[in-house]
């Protein structure tokens, strides 16, 4: 078995849609940390789906439903620091508006 220490989601600007983000392809994914900014000049919602590996994003895998965060506010999502993903399970996101929240995670790929 081995551990790597991975930015498993580099910076990046969370889109309007609901967009995989990072898949834990042929290893187990600890998250260690989940941050979001929001850049902008107004309140802007994010929402975080943990979706097993033949699932697809629903209300059912929600682990953030709209998460407001206030101009300038970042938040680093205890609810997903220490959940585990399964080979071929996935983080994905959903701004409620584009351009304007910046999302980064880290984690350890585990592999047998």
């Amino acid at each position: 078995m081995s551990v790597s220490v991975k930015n498993i989601i580099p910076s990046k600007t969370a889109e309007a849609a609901q967009t995989t983000q990072y898949t834990a392809d042929n290893v187990s994914t600890i998250i260690d940390k989940f941050t979001a900014v929001n850049y902008s000049a107004s309140a802007a919602d994010i929402s975080v789906n943990l979706v097993i590996s033949s699932g697809s994003a629903a209300d059912s895998n929600l682990v953030t439903k709209s998460k407001t965060l206030q101009p300038n506010e970042s938040y680093t999502f205890p609810e997903i620091t220490g959940h585990v993903l399964a080979p071929s399970s996935f983080i994905s996101t959903l701004a409620g508006t584009a351009d304007s929240i910046s999302i980064r995670a880290s984690g350890r790929e585990v592999t047998q």
